[in-house]
């Protein structure tokens, strides 16, 4: 049995290798990308046998892939992901759920699941993933990778399978900073220096969520990044709590996703498994008072945030509360101890459209647990150079 099958990462009906122009800053490397990214010549499978069914191969391949090939990179294939990208977890009931090479036995993280897989595992050297609600920062947390959700409409949608737009970003894996680096040059097309990060924020209700063994793991990461950052200051980021900035972004999500997916899932009625089957049903029947109610909280929340991060300032604060569940967990206790609970987290940046880097720099009982920081909108660049300055 090879790598490849090992992993279980890759899509077994729709595989797809691209040469690159092998010139670049990513020649000589190998690349995967999430099957919700358009790949010429390839059906888009979306995380589901029947949007493979029901889609025609793609025309052209997605921007970001484009952008890659262009810097000199191989793809290597298209990789699983969750179903319809409607999950954290990185169990697919049609397709399997890769593995964690940094944790077998437990679950890789979702949606991007097989992009992390395959770049944890050593398949290849980066991987492309989609980020809406937490789909590369968690998988990046719980594979313990470099990941990045960059500023929302930073790297152009083209070729990416719509979900819930107003949040919806192309993201990466590397295990490796200076790659990582070198990737998020290549897909952000930017070349310059930027200003440093000079100041950190540490939400204290982030914090609050950890359990007393994650805060012990992450307490000697959050005091090394301060000795190389800067120190960091204790704010109140959410009067009203985290879990309400949560629902209303689930709010807001499950609107656009359902009007970006619905009217596929009546016309085709595709079976979903748990946990996935109940996002969807709920996502149905989301009432418009409340998206207009949740559209306005989000604006209060995006003003409050840019008061909190001007350019050379960012949050500092973890990227899951927890560890990564083990495989095959029941889908409601996964729900409430890991979904729910993480999301308070991962809808800061996604109410912002704000950039977040994942950073492998912790461990509970040796399973991995990621730190991030979080910047104002546009400094994807400065938090990406203080990502390969924290690992040195």
């Amino acid at each position: 049995m090879n790598l490849t099958d090992t992993l279980g990462a890759f899509c077994p009906d729709n595989h797809a290798v691209r040469t690159g122009s092998g010139s670049g800053p990513l020649a000589g490397l190998s690349f995967a990308a999430k099957d919700a990214l358009d790949v010429e010549g390839a059906p888009t499978g979306n995380g589901h046998p029947d949007w493979l069914r029901t889609h025609a191969p793609a025309l052209r391949s997605a921007l970001a892939v484009r952008r890659v090939l262009d810097a000199g990179a191989d793809l290597a294939g298209k990789t699983i992901a969750d179903e319809l990208c409607y999950s954290l977890t990185g169990e697919n009931a049609h397709y399997g759920t890769p593995l964690n090479p940094a944790a077998p036995g437990r679950v890789p993280g979702g949606s991007s699941s097989g992009s992390a897989s395959a770049t944890a595992g050593g398949a290849v050297d980066f991987a492309l993933g989609t980020d809406c609600g937490g789909s590369v920062r968690v998988p990046a947390s719980y594979c313990g990778l470099f990941g990045m959700r960059p500023t929302h409409g930073r790297i152009p949608l083209d070729g990416v399978v719509p979900f819930a737009p107003s949040f919806d970003c192309v993201g990466w894996f590397t295990r490796d900073a200076a790659l990582f680096e070198t990737v998020g040059r290549v897909l952000l097309a930017e070349d310059t220096s930027p200003a440093p990060i000079t100041r950190l924020l540490l939400p204290r209700e982030a914090f609050a969520l950890l359990a007393p063994e994650a805060a012990a793991a992450l307490r000697p990461a959050v005091q090394r990044v301060q000795d190389m950052l800067a120190p960091a200051e204790e704010i109140a980021l959410a009067p009203d709590g985290l879990d309400t900035w949560s629902a209303t972004f689930r709010t807001l999500q499950a609107a656009e996703i359902w009007r970006s997916v619905g009217p596929w899932i009546e016309a085709v009625r595709p079976a979903f498994g748990p946990g996935v089957r109940e996002r969807f049903a709920a996502a149905r029947e989301v009432d418009p008072a409340a998206v207009a109610r949740a559209a306005a909280h989000r604006e209060a929340i995006r003003a409050r945030l840019s008061a909190f991060l001007p350019a050379g300032t960012a949050l500092l604060m973890p990227t899951t509360p927890r560890v990564a569940p083990v495989r095959g967990a029941a889908a409601a206790d996964v729900e409430v101890a890991y979904r729910n609970l993480a999301m308070n987290l991962l809808c800061v940046a996604g109410l912002g459209g704000l950039p977040q880097v994942s950073l492998p720099l912790a461990r509970v009982d040796g399973l991995p647990l990621g730190l991030s920081l979080v910047g104002a909108a546009g400094t994807d660049m400065a938090i990406l150079e203080a990502a390969v300055q924290l690992a040195l």
